[in-house]
């Protein structure tokens, strides 16, 4: 029989019944159990995913909580923050919005209309 060298060489390896069982024990782990390999990658892509989002949500309740406690404090502020971050107005005035580039807003004017 002509076999390569090398062919010969992994088969002797595999004639061990410990390197043999490692073997499948690895390619068992890595493809075929609950948790392998893809499974694991997928999982903690989605973990980092998460405490991405849970930090942005942290800020977000913590500006909150921020706006809370400013109006609780300070009822001359209720009237301000109304019209700054929900741009209410009386009946007799307008409204302008002025933003930037990034739609981010700069400032309100408020225009009694006679």
């Amino acid at each position: 029989m002509n076999v390569h060298p090398f062919i010969k060489k992994i088969l002797g390896y595999l004639r061990n019944k410990y390197i043999t069982a490692s073997v499948l024990f690895f390619v068992w782990i890595c493809f075929f159990d609950r948790n392998d390999l893809i499974s694991e990658m997928k999982l903690m892509y989605k973990i980092n995913k998460l405490k991405t989002e849970r930090s942005y949500f942290q800020k977000q309740t913590d500006a909150a909580t921020e706006d809370l406690k400013e109006l609780q404090t300070n009822p001359a502020n209720l009237e301000k923050f109304a019209r700054e971050k929900y741009l209410m107005k009386k009946d007799n005035e307008d409204v302008y919005v002025i933003v930037d580039q990034n739609n981010k807003l700069l400032d309100t004017l408020h225009v009694v209309v006679k």
